[in-house]
């Protein structure tokens, strides 16, 4: 039997248990047992996101999970955060402290709370989004009803001082919370983007409905701009369509139309997720996107800045 995994990102420091998300709404926890993987407890009914020694589960129930292992009994356990949340938790990312977690929903709200965790958690040092961290406080929340739109990707700097979230009205924002949680906000003119990750403290790239990564400059004064698309269009080739491409696309696009349907980006439908493939979010040097075309696509920093005229990753 086959099964479609949204997101496997490894769950324990030593790599001896691992949690994955099929497509039917579990989270599936995995545990090394010499050479073999058992399953070893199972959530029903959650998307999952998963790191470390507890692992964060975005609902439609309006609520977050937050699991750690207890080793005394030899099971996962979780507490939820349900306040001020009002509906379905789109999108989920940690700060580099492992307590606080960001949140983005279709409230159109993005929330950074505490998901600090005493049986696990070492206490926590003061941040610059707050200093008391009792579980489920919530620290600082962004956006209202009647703008944004669904908040469908956050993702924290390297330093942690620093969130990008976009949203379903095509725009990207930064709260930089070293300087008072000053918010900006880039209302751009491309479809809405889904993903969002910082490549370095200052760069953020972010992909979406266009099917194309983009990176986006935020610098020091607080000035969020576009910088380049990171896709390079292929040159499109004539040729005569062949029979069965004929009888596909009256299938497909009730056409017999002779032409090229293929868009002219790598990835061919929606760009759902982007994630760091090489060093980490303070030195970004390679990325990857993964789109509903099913591909999975691997963007290296180094070329990309000698294919495109002018780019830096600052």
């Amino acid at each position: 039997m086959k099964v479609l995994l949204c997101g496997t990102p490894c769950l324990s420091r030593g790599c001896t248990q691992i949690a994955l998300s099929p497509n039917n709404h579990e989270v599936h926890i995995y545990k090394k047992n010499g050479g073999q993987w058992v399953k070893a407890h199972e959530l029903k009914e959650h998307n999952g996101h998963i790191t470390e020694n507890k692992f964060a589960v975005g609902s439609g129930a309006r609520l977050i999970s937050v699991c750690y292992f207890e080793s005394e009994n030899d099971w996962w356990v979780s507490k939820h955060i349900k306040k001020p949340i009002r509906s379905t938790v789109l999108s989920l990312d940690w700060h580099p402290n492992n307590v606080l977690l960001v949140t983005g929903s279709c409230d159109f709200k993005c929330r950074v709370f505490s998901a600090y965790i005493k049986e696990v958690d070492e206490k926590p040092a003061s941040t610059p989004w707050g200093s008391k961290m009792p579980f489920g406080q919530l620290m600082s929340e962004f956006g209202g009803s009647g703008t944004g739109g669904w908040v469908h990707g956050v993702s924290f700097s390297a330093s942690g001082s620093r969130l990008a979230w976009v949203s379903h009205d095509s725009t990207v924002s930064v709260a930089d919370a070293s300087k008072s949680i000053q918010v900006s906000t880039l209302k751009t003119e491309f479809l809405p983007l889904l993903s969002v990750s910082f490549v370095s403290e200052n760069s953020v790239t972010a992909a979406g409905h266009d099917c194309c990564p983009m990176l986006f400059n935020y610098d020091d004064s607080g000035c969020l701009t576009f910088v380049s698309k990171l896709d390079i269009p292929k040159q499109s080739i004539q040729r005569n369509m062949l029979a069965m491409e004929r009888f596909r696309n009256m299938d497909k696009w009730a056409t017999t139309e002779d032409r090229n349907t293929a868009l002219e980006t790598l990835h061919q439908n929606s760009i759902t997720q982007v994630s760091i493939y090489e060093v980490d979010k303070q030195d970004c040097r390679k990325f990857c996107t993964t789109g509903i075309d099913g591909a999975m696509t691997i963007w290296d920093f180094k070329t990309l800045e000698s294919s495109i005229q002018g780019l830096r990753i600052m």
